[in-house]
């Protein structure tokens, strides 16, 4: 049986990592922005301990489900420090993203996450536009390419730019999903596909 609100709450302070995460989880597919506070706190208590990554990676997107713009100060200076736990930085990136383009718009925060040249920052953040299906400006589309177009080939990092890019403006878009299309990533490749598709439908 599914966590119900109130318990998922409670169990955000369980002392096991396994009961937390689940708790997170569960709060994340609710995104009710009232769990923001118990998510923030329980989120503070977990970060520094490297054996739990897995729960501070949902709470950080359970914070960004939630709308709980109050947590982006804390998660902008995570973002900031250097760290081998790159879901983290994917996390942050995402939330941040979802966090403030209520009312920055996406441009933003994307560019904010770019400006750090962290890639799992940057993968995380793009992830977040593809799945809100951000509509970007001329401007941020040539920043992203930008921080895209040296990266090898083999490169995941293209993966959710390829999937966004069916509403981005501009010609320079039609060749980086061509590129995709022909490079070696399947997974790339097929998403850059299906959004050349989607973007002259009609």
């Amino acid at each position: 049986m599914a966590l119900t609100f109130e318990n998922a709450i409670i169990q955000l302070s369980d002392r096991a990592s396994a009961k937390r995460r689940s708790a997170a989880k569960r709060l994340r597919k609710l995104a009710d922005e009232t769990a923001g506070p118990a998510l923030l706190h329980a989120l503070q208590g977990e970060i520094g301990d490297r054996r739990t990554w897995e729960t501070q990676y949902e709470m950080i997107m359970a914070l960004g489900s939630c709308g709980y713009r109050t947590a982006v100060g804390f998660l902008a200076e995570l973002a900031k420090q250097p760290t081998d736990d790159t879901a983290l930085h994917l996390a942050l990136g995402d939330s941040i993203v979802r966090l403030r383009s209520p009312q920055e718009g996406f441009a933003a925060p994307l560019e904010w996450c770019l400006d750090r040249g962290d890639p799992s920052l940057v993968d995380g953040a793009l992830r977040a536009v593809a799945a809100l299906r951000a509509a970007l400006d001329a401007g941020t589309v040539d920043r992203v390419l930008d921080f895209l177009d040296p990266l090898d080939p083999y490169d995941g990092l293209r993966f959710w730019a390829a999937v966004a890019a069916t509403e981005w403006p501009g010609d320079r878009v039609h060749m980086f999903l061509e590129s995709c299309v022909a490079g070696p990533r399947a997974d790339v490749a097929d998403a850059a596909a299906t959004s050349l598709e989607n973007r002259y439908r009609g």
